[in-house]
């Protein structure tokens, strides 16, 4: 039997976060992910830059075994074990939980703030050797001696940093608990191992689709590589980089019955419209191996890969004795024998045209929604032997201006029904029907995803050799000025490599989560051709927001191979992305007679702040002061205590019971410590 390394008892609860691209997610010690976090469904978020776009629901995944002996000698036809967390000292012993980086990331700061500190204890080990640059390592031990390592492989590289690269290998180590001692000493005959995973289409879809997307009550699957022994062997190239033939499974939110309108993509009606639910999510099969003692790709796995209701499976319950009937289901399922589901493209079989307004959770009546099934197997292992499964999840999709642009032209037409277009199509030609448009726009996404997945393909079949980024900045500093907001970094330590050529500045107004525009650039190439290590922003208004980020990039010429297109590769934007606000502050008010408030009037309709609707400012206040808000009558409605010592206040026009201001005339009143007080009058329109 091989060594293996001694571990220590983990709690199963423990979780670590990947925050490296632009899909970000969580990962539990228990060996799967259930989603709910007691107030939402939370996980693989993409695009990471903005809030609400968690698209995981659940993955529930088992293995099982026939003909076993279990530790107290009892024989059963079929066992198996459920990876969940209330299996945690029954079923499964969760052993280890790390997060390896290839670096340290830089350290952020605004205003002297340390952002990354409520990130620390998330990295445990540093390796610069690896190539990916986050590993999650998680080690599980079950009742049936049968232990998971699983590894997820995450990039921040431009190209690839959209799908985490998992790979599970099983081991008949016949431990079945916590401690070092070996319990089952048999081989593991006709292992199988599989899973079944949902999702939302994004947590917006739960408010602009509604009616349970939150579960993914509306989801449809669908799946590829039907003919995968046909192409295997054949490139992936840059001239053809989508192919169908991958193995793989997904999803996207679907039609919900209760709905008038055809919500595909969840386009907000609330508000302009933009496509809230463009997400097309899923795995795709990269290797499993044909044996313990063969390692080549078995092209003939997964032994079922479709797709399956979403609560219906065997409650294998704590491996009693009167579970045993479930045993043999849970054993048929993963062997594709007993399903609620089928290995058909679900949508196809059930939708006449793009704009057919069927639901699918109609198609099996299950509420709970629809999985991705993949199930592997039979695998025989003797006492030490392993076999390993590869497989990549990821995310594509319209990116965000693509989904106001698109949902803009919907909803104009939506709301008038004189509006027949033309409508452009993405082949180019047009529509008069705007739910074509619409839906024809969306469902780009599942090119889209199988793009994601071939790189994914190639990344793994190249041993991880994809291009590398440059290395963020050591550090990023951010500081407000009166009159400036001044940035600073230390340099890359990609600077030595002769590709390295440069850094560039990004800033967004009013919030983090928008468009970033570039204010700045130096190095190879550029108007600066000298490499420098700050910029001050000039360019602030006073009362405004700004948020940045920094990026070092390359000129290329590293990046020729045919893993992802050619050209400059840049540090990853979440490295050195802010999350708190700098601007412009001015010196304290010295007497009360100075005081302003902007705008006055307050008109809603009138936005004085990118971004910021809600925003009334306090100018030229003393450093030090107490306001209070009161309505025209004399109640008190908020409070404010001022205490940075500028002359600068904001309020977003809540009162202290979180009501959001009517239209009226309100008082404000300042006291200062000294013993002064003032007042101003201000006009709230909406």
């Amino acid at each position: 039997m091989s060594a293996l390394p001694v571990l220590a008892q983990i709690d199963g609860s423990q979780k670590r976060y990947v925050r490296v691209g632009s899909l970000q997610s969580h990962f539990s010690a228990y060996g799967s992910e259930r989603a709910w976090n007691n107030t939402y469904y939370e996980g693989l978020i993409w695009p990471a830059d903005y809030p609400f776009q968690d698209n995981s629901v659940i993955k529930r995944a088992w293995a099982g075994v026939r003909n076993f002996r279990d530790k107290n000698g009892a024989y059963w036809s079929h066992y198996g074990v459920y990876y969940t967390a209330g299996a945690e000292g029954i079923g499964l012993f969760p052993m280890e939980l790390t997060q390896t980086s290839k670096f340290d990331p830089p350290d952020v700061f605004v205003d002297g703030n340390d952002l990354r500190v409520i990130f620390a204890g998330e990295i445990d080990n540093l390796d610069e050797n690896q190539i990916a640059d986050r590993i999650i390592t998680n080690v599980v031990n079950s009742s049936m001696g049968l232990t998971m390592t699983r590894k997820i492989y995450a990039f921040s590289q431009q190209y690839h940093d959209n799908y985490f690269i998992k790979e599970f290998t099983f081991t008949n180590t016949g431990n079945v608990d916590w401690d070092a001692e070996i319990e089952l000493t048999d081989s593991l005959k006709g292992v199988r191992v599989g899973w079944g995973t949902r999702y939302s289409g994004g947590r917006e879809a739960n408010w602009t689709i509604g009616d349970g997307q939150s579960w993914g009550k509306h989801t449809w699957v669908t799946r590829r590589g039907e003919d995968y022994a046909l192409h295997y062997q054949e490139p992936i190239t840059p001239e053809n980089p989508i192919v169908d033939w991958l193995r793989a499974g997904f999803s996207w939110a679907g039609q919900g019955e209760n709905n008038a309108f055809d919500n595909i993509g969840g386009p907000d009606l609330t508000e302009n419209g933009r496509l809230t639910s463009p997400h097309h999510v899923g795995s795709v099969v990269l290797h499993v191996d044909r044996s313990a003692i063969d390692n080549s790709d078995w092209i003939a796995q997964p032994v079922f890969l479709g797709w399956h209701a979403g609560d219906t499976y065997p409650d294998i319950g704590d491996q009693r004795a009167e579970d045993a009937p479930f045993m043999t289901d849970l054993y048929d399922m993963l062997s594709g024998i007993t399903t609620m589901g089928d290995t058909t493209r679900l949508d196809e079989e059930y939708l006449t045209s793009i704009t057919d307004p069927y639901d699918p959770w109609k198609a099996h009546n299950d509420g709970g929604g629809t999985n991705v099934m993949m199930t592997y197997g039979p695998f025989d292992l003797a006492p030490g032997a392993s076999i390993t499964i590869v497989e990549a999840e990821g995310i594509n999709g319209l990116d965000r201006h693509k989904c106001e642009l698109i949902g803009e032209r919907w909803k104009t037409a939506y709301d008038n029904s004189g509006d027949n277009g033309p409508f452009d199509l993405p082949n180019g030609n047009q529509t008069s029907d705007m739910n074509e448009f619409k839906n024809s726009w969306v469902y780009t996404g599942k090119d889209s995803l199988m793009l994601t997945f071939g790189r994914a393909k190639r990344n793994y079949d190249s041993g991880f050799n994809i291009p590398q980024a440059p290395r963020p900045p050591e550090s990023f500093s951010v500081e407000s000025g009166g009159d400036r907001i001044y940035t600073s970094w230390l340099p890359s330590l990609s600077e030595s490599e002769l590709d390295f050529a440069g850094y560039r500045l990004f800033r967004s107004i009013g919030k983090p989560d928008t468009t970033f525009e570039e204010i700045f650039a130096c190095g190879e190439g550029m108007d600066n051709q000298e490499l420098q290590y700050y910029f001050d922003d000039v360019t602030p208004v006073r009362g405004q927001d700004y948020f940045y980020y920094l990026q070092a990039f390359d000129n290329g010429d590293s990046n020729n191979t045919d893993l992802n297109p050619r050209g400059s590769l840049a540090s990853s934007r979440f490295f050195t992305k802010t999350t708190e606000a700098a601007t412009l502050k001015r010196k304290a008010g010295y007497t009360l007679d100075q005081i302003r408030i902007v705008p006055n009037p307050f008109n809603i309709r009138q936005e004085a702040f990118i971004n910021q609707p809600d925003k009334l400012v306090f100018y030229d206040i003393p450093g030090v002061c107490t306001i209070r808000i009161y309505t025209e009558r004399g109640d008190l409605i908020k409070t404010i205590d001022h205490t940075d010592g500028s002359g600068d206040e904001y309020w977003f026009l809540n009162t202290d019971m979180r009501q959001v201001l009517v239209s009226g005339i309100y008082i404000a009143h300042f006291d200062v410590p000294d013993g002064r007080s003032g007042y101003r009058k201000f006009i709230v329109v909406r």
